[in-house]
């Protein structure tokens, strides 16, 4: 073959080469083509994308600044079993995500002061009072010789949903969770003082296979009295009342949980008598005998929102993390962080 003819072959070869492998090159830098989904997260996506969130390490009395997707990580692991399946911690990883975005594009960390001078500059503190939130080095003490197979499992959770969060009407929701269900969950309004469209009482009747979801207390009747008065600061009198009539729940709600209860000559909520003996739930009864209360509840936590044990089983079941949580979130759909916040 003529040697200018061997030239032009190898130069044309050359560019059929070249051409797709710009292309490719072109499309990785394309943001359209970067879109975040429920499905997949985002093709860029990274432990160490997203804006900075300060938290105020409790145990270090410290503000520390995280990126993001690596705060997300620390409450995954913190909030839920790291065993629980993959679209249930993809489910977590996005409520905890909505969660830090609604606060931070709020921006009111007025709640902060209530840990000293340098919690004053966080935005949220690694408390219950929040979002748990565990650091690396505390979870490499805690998952010991297990921390690279439980960081693997988390992380996926995190990178496949990065930049997502939950939304109604276009706003980042109150994305509350919780542990076990007493097989429904509740309307906000009858734990919380506010009443949210999102968080309807719906059925959960997956978390009767929960650990979490019976559970006992027992307290001598004055003990009792005297940890509910000294919690609600309203004094209980008993004495005009004759055998079980003054305790017993008077009302309950659209969930099942406690509403209104009697105790001896005052009425509480729920709420207050699950806060004053510290009990699992506000679902509960109770059995009298011989000076004795036994408190049985069932469920685990407030019951506003995600049940956690709902959303393993759900996701055993084969639903997705997007239909965990639009069962859970009623009318709400998965959006980008980006329309709320600045990037850093």
């Amino acid at each position: 073959m003529h040697k200018g003819m061997i030239l032009i072959l190898a130069v044309l070869i050359g560019v059929m080469v070249a051409v797709p492998a710009a292309l490719v090159s072109l499309d990785r830098n394309d943001p359209s083509l970067s879109s975040i989904r429920v499905d997949g997260g985002s093709s860029a996506a990274s432990l160490d994308s997203g804006p900075g969130v300060k938290v105020y390490l409790s145990r270090e009395k410290k503000v520390e600044t995280f990126p993001m997707e690596r705060y997300i990580r620390g409450v995954v692991a913190a909030e839920m079993p790291v065993n629980f399946h993959p679209e249930a911690l993809k489910a977590q990883a996005l409520a905890a995500r909505t969660y830090i975005v609604d606060r931070l594009s709020r921006g009111d960390f007025s709640d902060m002061a209530k840990w000293g001078k340098k919690a004053g500059k966080a935005n949220v503190s690694d408390t219950v009072n929040h979002q748990v939130f565990l650091t690396d080095k505390q979870l490499k003490e805690q998952w010991g010789d297990d921390y690279e197979t439980y960081s693997a499992l988390i992380n996926q959770a995190v990178v496949e949903t990065a930049g997502q969060v939950i939304q109604y009407q276009g706003k980042p929701i109150y994305a509350a969770f919780f542990s076990t269900s007493n097989g429904k969950t509740e309307n906000s309004e009858d734990y919380f003082a506010e009443e949210y469209p999102y968080l309807r009482s719906v059925p959960s009747p997956w978390d009767e296979a929960s650990p979490k979801y019976r559970d006992r207390k027992q307290f001598a009747v004055a003990d009792f009295v005297d940890k509910i008065s000294r919690s609600t600061g309203k004094q209980v009198a008993v004495e005009a009342f004759t055998g079980g009539g003054w305790l017993r729940v008077t009302q309950r709600t659209a969930g099942g949980s406690a509403d209104k209860v009697q105790v001896g000559d005052q009425v509480f909520t729920g709420r207050q008598i699950r806060e004053a003996l510290h009990l699992s739930s506000a679902d509960f009864t109770f059995r009298l005998s011989q000076g004795t209360v036994t408190v049985e509840t069932k469920g685990y936590g407030h019951g506003v929102g995600m049940s956690q044990w709902g959303a393993n089983f759900m996701a055993k079941q084969g639903k997705s993390a997007k239909e965990i949580i639009r069962h859970y979130y009623r009318g709400v759909e998965i959006g980008s962080m980006d329309s709320y916040l600045k990037k850093e």
